[in-house]
C-alpha cells in the first residue's frame, strides 16, 4: 500500500472518532484566551498518542512529532480553538452548545479536530518521513491581539520553517479544497468613535449641536477615501456597523458612538488611510460645532501566501485528491491571524470545504445557525498528514 493510500486509509477509519472529538469540543466552546478545558482535553489525546505537550500562551498547546532526521527540516501544522459570543440556533442538533451565549460559529472545532486526527496519522507514520512536524493548537484567534501573534512572542516559530493551516469555506463542497498563491486575505483595524455636540429638543434643532446628523455626514464622507484614494487594484473595505445615538423620537443626544472596521492588503496605504480618516473626521466634525475623538486599534496584518510553498501544496494536493477537487480562490476581505505567521516564515493557508446542500452546511461563518458536513474531517485531517509529509520529504 503505498504512502497516500495508507494516510487516506487511516483518516477514514478515523472519522468516527473524528466526529466524536469535534461534536464534544462544539458543545463545550469557550472564548477567546478563555480555552482552559478545550487546551486540557487536547493535552490528553495528545498524551495519549505518547507525545509530550508544551502550554503557549497559557491556553496555547504545542506538540512536535519526530520522524527520521528530525531536526532536518520542521513543518508547523497550525488550528485555532476558540469559539464565538453568538447564541446557537436551537435546530434539534445533538451537539448544540451546552454553553449559551457561546458557539463554535466559525469551525474552529473543526480545525482542532482534523490537527488532532492529523497527530494521529502522523504519529503511525513518522518513521516514513524526514525531519519534524510541529503541532500548534493556538488560541485566540477571534480577539486581537491574536493568539498567534503571543505564540510568535514565546518562540513558536523559532525551529518552523514553513507553516500550514486549514479553514473552513461553507462556499466550497465537501470534499473539495481551495488555495491562492500571494495575496490572499485582508489587514483589520477597528475603529471607535465619539462625537459630542449639544443635545435638546427634537422640535428645535437650531439650538442644539445635532451630532446625529454630523456623524451621518461623517460616515457618508470617509467612504471617499476608499472609493477615491485607494489604489483599485488592491481592494480596501470601511464598514460602520454599529452606531449608538441615545436619543428619541423628539431628544437630540449630546453624543453619538460609533465602531467600524477597515480593511486593506498594503500596509503603506493602510498607514495612509488611518491618517487620512482622522483628519477628515476631524474637519467635518469640529467645522461644524462638535467634537470628536477617533480611535484606530490596529489589527491583524495582511495574509500573503508565500507563492512557492502554496505551489507545491497545490501539486501535492492534486495529487492527493484529484485535480477536479482542488480550486482557485479569489482575494478575502475577511482578516486571519494566521497572517502573522505568513509575516515571519514562509507559510500556506488553504480552505477546507464544508458545503453540503442536503445537510444545510452551506450557511456563513459567524452566523448562529452554522454547520459544517463533518465527512470534511476526513479531507482535513488526511490532506494535513499528506501536505506535512510531502513538504518534508521534497
Amino acid at each position: 500500500m503505498s504512502l497516500k493510500q495508507q494516510i487516506q486509509t487511516q483518516a477514514t477509519a478515523l472519522t468516527p472518532k473524528l466526529i466524536e472529538i469535534r461534536r464534544h469540543i462544539h458543545a463545550h466552546p469557550e472564548l477567546s484566551f478563555q480555552e482552559h478545558e478545550t487546551a486540557a482535553y487536547i493535552e490528553t489525546y495528545l498524551k495519549g498518542l505518547g507525545l509530550q505537550t508544551q502550554r503557549m500562551a497559557n491556553t496555547g498547546v504545542v506538540a512536535v512529532i519526530e520522524g527520521k532526521n528530525p531536526s532536518k527540516k520542521t513543518v508547523g501544522l497550525r488550528a485555532d480553538m476558540d469559539a464565538l459570543p453568538i447564541v446557537e440556533v436551537e435546530d434539534g442538533r445533538p451537539y448544540r452548545s451546552t454553553r449559551e451565549g457561546v458557539m463554535h460559529a466559525c469551525g474552529h472545532d473543526a480545525h482542532t479536530t482534523s490537527l488532532l486526527g492529523a497527530a494521529t496519522i502522523l504519529n503511525d507514520l513518522k518513521d516514513q518521513f524526514e525531519g519534524s512536524v510541529k503541532l500548534v493548537f493556538q488560541p485566540g484567534e477571534e480577539k486581537l491581539p491574536g493568539g498567534a501573534s503571543l505564540l510568535i512572542k514565546e518562540g513558536v516559530l523559532k525551529d518552523i520553517d514553513v507553516m500550514i493551516g486549514q479553514h473552513v469555506m461553507p462556499g466550497i463542497d465537501t470534499g473539495n479544497v481551495g488555495f491562492r498563491p500571494g495575496l490572499y486575505m485582508a489587514s483589520t483595524d477597528e475603529i471607535y468613535v465619539t462625537i459630542t455636540g449639544k443635545g435638546g429638543h427634537g422640535a428645535m434643532p437650531h439650538l442644539t449641536i445635532d451630532p446625529v446628523t454630523i456623524a451621518a455626514n461623517m460616515i457618508v464622507a470617509l467612504q471617499q477615501i476608499v472609493s477615491r484614494n485607494a489604489n483599485p487594484t488592491l481592494p480596501s473595505v470601511l464598514t460602520f456597523g454599529k452606531v449608538i445615538a441615545n436619543g428619541a423620537t423628539n431628544v437630540i443626544p449630546n453624543e453619538v458612538k460609533l465602531e467600524g472596521t477597515f480593511r486593506t492588503l498594503d500596509e503603506n496605504w493602510r498607514a495612509m488611510a488611518h491618517e487620512k480618516m482622522i483628519q477628515m473626521a476631524k474637519g467635518i466634525v469640529e467645522g461644524m460645532g462638535a467634537t470628536v475623538d477617533f480611535q484606530i486599534v490596529k489589527g491583524y496584518p495582511f495574509l500573503k501566501n508565500h507563492e512557492p510553498l502554496t505551489h507545491r501544496c497545490i501539486d501535492f494536493a492534486k495529487d492527493y485528491m484529484g485535480d477536479a477537487h482542488v480550486e482557485p480562490l479569489g482575494i478575502w476581505m475577511a482578516a486571519e491571524d494566521f497572517s502573522y505567521y505568513s509575516q515571519e516564515v514562509p507559510s500556506c493557508f488553504y480552505r477546507l470545504g464544508t458545503r453540503n446542500i442536503a445537510k444545510n452546511t452551506g450557511i456563513s461563518v459567524h452566523n448562529a445557525s452554522f454547520d459544517i458536513d463533518e465527512e470534511a474531517l476526513t479531507t482535513g485531517c488526511g490532506l494535513m498528514s499528506w501536505l506535512a509529509i510531502q513538504e518534508l520529504n521534497s
